[in-house]
């Protein structure tokens, strides 16, 4: 799975030749923070679910006003649990690589849009438990997001946008739905 990881890093990289950056396109960055809803299903032990704060830094390159390409980093969960004596810390990430899909209603481009994006992340869950050590398991998954929002003009937007993302390891399920506010620069 790495090695898919790096082919399709490596494709997405080649799509981004000089005549690519002569077109009409555009690099961004974006903000999010939101709220993530994360379900854990441990096999011979049943499942639970969290509510946790989460955010997102991610970038990328708009080839026309309805194509680009984003990385992007999200933490989707961080939170400590104690009993009074031993104390657990609980870590859920993401980094990924994908395409996105625009739609603008408004004229030259800003205005209302919707949006949709997909692609693969690097999902990894970080367990550590006072005296007992820390164990932690990465696997490779698709994502998929949406969004509504606004572009205030052709450098600034603003969108709700929702993310589902998935994970795995021995004999754990993970999987993050996330709710976030975004704020993208485009230059």
């Amino acid at each position: 799975m790495q090695k898919t990881l790096v082919l399709a890093a490596a494709l997405a990289l080649a799509g981004l030749s000089n005549a690519a950056f002569a077109a009409d396109g555009s690099g961004f960055i974006r903000g999010e923070i939101g709220r993530s809803h994360v379900n854990v299903d441990v096999s011979g032990l049943g499942s639970d679910s969290d509510t946790d704060t989460n955010y997102s830094f991610r970038g990328g390159y708009w080839f026309n006003s309805n194509f680009a390409i984003e990385g992007f980093y999200s933490n989707l969960y961080d939170k400590s649990f104690t009993d009074g004596v031993d104390t657990a810390d609980a870590k859920l990430s993401a980094i990924g690589l994908g395409v996105v899909a625009k739609k603008n209603f408004g004229a030259d481009g800003n205005g209302f849009f919707i949006d949709g994006r997909a692609g693969i992340t690097r999902g990894k869950i970080d367990l550590s438990v006072s005296g007992l050590g820390s164990d932690s398991a990465t696997s490779t998954k698709p994502y998929f997001g949406a969004g509504i929002g606004y572009d205030f003009s052709k450098n600034f937007g603003l969108s709700l946008n929702y993310d589902h993302l998935k994970g795995s390891g021995a004999d754990l399920s993970v999987t993050a739905n996330t709710l976030t506010l975004g704020a993208e620069f485009r230059f």
